[in-house]
C-alpha cells in the first residue's frame, strides 16, 4: 500500500496518439525506460524483461482512447506493483504523467532515487519522440 504519491511529468512536442502508441508498445521499453528493463520479450503471453532487480514481467492496461497506460510490474519476489501512467493531449503536443507511489518502508533516499530515475526516463522519452 502506498503511503504517498508524486506525479512526475514531461511535455512532448508530439500528438498524444503518437506518444501513446509508442509507450504502449512494450518492445520500446529498453529505448526509454531502462530502469524498468532491457531485452524485453513476449514469453507465454506475458511481457518479460531483465531488470536491475532480476527478471520481471509486466502488463499494460488494455488499449484505450483515453491515454491510460497503467501497468502492473511483477517483481522477482512475486510482488506486484501497479504504476499509474497517462498520456494527456495538450493541443498538438502531449504531457506524459507517471504517478510514483511511495510504498511502506521505502526510505526518503530510495524514494528520491526512484523519482530521479523516472524523471530521467521521461526525459529520454521526450528526446526520442521529438527527434
Amino acid at each position: 500500500m502506498a503511503t504517498s504519491s508524486r506525479h512526475l511529468s514531461v511535455s512532448i512536442d508530439r500528438p498524444a496518439g503518437e506518444v501513446y502508441a509508442y509507450v504502449a508498445d512494450p518492445r520500446n521499453i529498453p529505448a526509454w525506460a531502462q530502469g524498468l528493463g532491457s531485452s524485453v520479450e513476449l514469453v507465454d503471453g506475458r511481457w518479460t524483461a531483465e531488470s536491475p532487480m532480476g527478471p520481471i514481467s509486466f502488463e499494460f492496461a488494455p488499449t484505450n482512447p483515453f491515454g491510460v497506460l497503467d501497468h502492473d510490474v511483477t517483481l522477482p519476489s512475486g510482488e506486484v506493483n501497479t504504476n499509474p501512467m497517462r498520456v494527456l493531449a495538450d493541443g498538438e503536443s502531449s504531457e506524459v504523467v507517471f504517478t510514483l507511489r511511495r510504498l511502506e518502508g521505502v526510505s526518503d533516499e530510495a524514494y528520491e532515487r526512484d523519482a530521479a530515475a523516472v524523471t530521467a526516463d521521461l526525459q529520454v522519452l521526450k528526446t526520442l519522440l521529438e527527434a
